[in-house]
């Protein structure tokens, strides 16, 4: 795969999981409805999981803009080639919402809730207070980020040979138990969007999908999943570059 393509399909991969659960939890007649938030955050750390494994060896799998943010401000890419990045995420993240309302549209048709519809491709406050909402969304990308940056490549090392042997896709593992732990700390209080595409890309889609009831697009609280990943990304790297220049 082209590196704009394994964006686009691990997004794809990870957002089909994330907001599948979402469905199956919080949708009328379905299987695991009711599962509540520890089905919801383990399984969107599987699907972190399975988007970085896939795209990892190709792009990188930054599946998140936050992450091609700090990846262009250490100049690691090229502006070119995030912005090419960051267009293959909310491609990959806009189809997979669709795929699944498919999948879930007898589920969609029975729940007659306008909010609970909209939960399972977009992210809403429990508590609607823009300035705490804004804070913890910007923390809880900080803490993405800031581990991100500071991860070690997994590998083995081969004394005898001097060789090494890379751990492969189990090397997706740390950032799946990052997502996790953030889910389960943080994420109660907004959804814990910490992807601009993950909550604006199936936002737009919700939006356009023929599903009633309806709730509306929510453009006051819209940006904040949008902007507070961002500064929270940037604040990462700054103090990533300060520490490590430091040292």
């Amino acid at each position: 795969m082209s590196p704009i393509v394994a964006e686009l399909f691990g997004t794809f991969l990870m957002i089909l999981l994330g907001c599948g659960v979402v469905a199956n939890v919080v949708l009328k007649d379905t299987k695991g409805h009711a599962g509540g938030w520890i089905v919801i955050t383990t399984a969107w750390a599987l699907a972190v999981f399975v988007g970085v494994s896939v795209a990892g060896p190709y792009s990188g799998a930054h599946l998140n803009p936050a992450v091609t943010l700090s990846v262009w401000m250490i100049d690691e890419v090229d502006t070119s080639t995030a912005l090419s990045y960051v267009g293959g995420q909310f491609a990959g993240a806009m189809l997979a919402s669709v795929v699944v309302w498919l999948c879930y549209r007898p589920h969609f048709d029975r729940t007659q809730d306008g909010a609970t519809t909209q939960a399972v491709f977009c992210t809403a406050p429990a508590i609607r207070e823009r300035n705490s909402n804004f804070i913890t969304e910007l923390v809880a990308t900080f803490v993405l980020i800031s581990t991100i940056l500071f991860f070690q490549e997994p590998s083995m090392q081969l004394e005898e040979t001097a060789g090494v042997i890379g751990l492969g896709s189990i090397g997706a593992l740390p950032v799946a138990f990052l997502v996790w732990g953030i889910g389960l700390a943080l994420g109660g209080t907004t959804g814990y969007a910490i992807n601009p595409v993950r909550d604006l890309g199936p936002r737009i889609i919700y939006s356009i999908l023929p599903i009633k009831p309806k709730a509306g697009f929510d453009a006051s609280y819209a940006w904040v999943p949008v902007l507070a990943p961002l500064i929270g990304s940037a604040i990462a790297t700054l103090l990533y570059q300060i520490l490590t220049s430091a040292s």
